[in-house]
């Protein structure tokens, strides 16, 4: 009888196991979220490199805060509520500073949809003049989508409209701490923004640099290669991108992005200039590119896309 009994016990605690292993699987717990310190007072985190999923959260975006003698700016916040929650969690383990803006570099869910977290700090939110349009144009389906591929991990997530509107250059003053915004032509997106932090030489280029991640067209194939010539003028010390490691070798991280835009550029004008069909570009160009770049199944075919509609006309 103690024999039976201890083999029920068993069996209970196994399929106890089972059951947690089973709760864990669809509900994943949320990872520790880390910040490094790129330099004084200038903190990343590093997001997933991979599409949102329960299993990442939506954490996929590199997103970050830099720390003044008056006040915190926040650099994006992330793919949810729950994220943004958890870097102002970050941000007060590391100063009890006010957050007086909350920036977002574009209009993609993967950085704004944490901005819900500091609305009770009553920052200014700040970002390029087209990025109200651009968002909300997209909120819907943004949210849909989210809410669609995170379940209940979404709750909270919204979209916050910018307060303070960038057309050009602005400067914000931190306290002994000044950043540099600056939009750009339509590239990744047609509201691309990029913060520059003086004190300590770091651009943060967000989505205008992927590192090892294959970069996404949303915008404009032909304006983010006037882009990149134009940030190779700017020569900081450190950059960070919108996806990929933040320690990104520069300017080699640059070159390789351009290669493969370029590369791209050049082989869907010579299709064109072929009479070969879009679908026909799609299925041929850029696959030796493959290893090269995470995500390449998911995003490249449809930069071909992108690019074909974007230049088929230029002639």
């Amino acid at each position: 009888m103690t024999r039976s009994v201890g083999r029920v016990r068993r069996v209970h605690f196994a399929l106890a196991a089972i059951l947690l292993v089973s709760a864990m699987r669809a509900a994943p717990a949320a990872a520790p979220f880390a910040v490094t310190e790129l330099a004084p007072g200038l903190y990343a985190h590093r997001g997933h490199d991979d599409v949102a999923t329960p299993a990442n959260r939506g954490d996929i975006a590199n997103v970050g805060f830099v720390v003044g003698t008056r006040c915190v700016a926040v650099i994006d916040t992330g793919g949810t509520a729950e994220e943004g929650r958890a870097l102002r969690a970050a941000i007060r383990a590391v100063t009890p500073l006010p957050v007086c803006y909350v920036i977002n570099t574009h209009m993609h869910p993967d950085h704004i949809l944490g901005n819900a977290a500091f609305r009770d700090d009553h920052p200014q939110f700040v970002g390029s003049a087209t990025l109200p349009e651009a968002e909300a144009s997209h909120a819907d389906s943004y949210l849909r989508v989210l809410r669609r591929e995170l379940g209940a991990i979404a709750d909270g997530s919204e979209i916050i409209a910018p307060t303070l509107l960038v057309d050009g250059t602005a400067t914000l003053d931190l306290g002994g701490r000044q950043l540099t915004l600056r939009t750009w032509k339509t590239a990744h997106t047609n509201n691309d923004l990029t913060v520059y932090d003086e004190k300590s030489g770091t651009l943060w280029l967000a989505d205008l640099l992927f590192v090892e991640c294959i970069p996404v067209i949303d915008g404009s194939l032909v304006g983010w290669l006037a882009d990149i010539a134009a940030i190779r003028q700017m020569k900081p010390r450190r950059v960070v991108p919108g996806h990929g490691p933040l320690d990104a070798p520069w300017p080699a991280s640059l070159d390789a992005e351009e290669a493969y835009l370029a590369g791209l550029a050049r082989d869907v004008r010579a299709a064109i200039r072929r009479g070969e069909t879009m679908q026909q570009a799609i299925d041929t160009i850029g696959l030796d590119q493959r290893d090269k770049w995470r995500l390449f199944d998911i995003y490249h075919r449809r930069n071909v896309t992108a690019a074909y509609a974007e230049l088929e006309w230029e002639q």
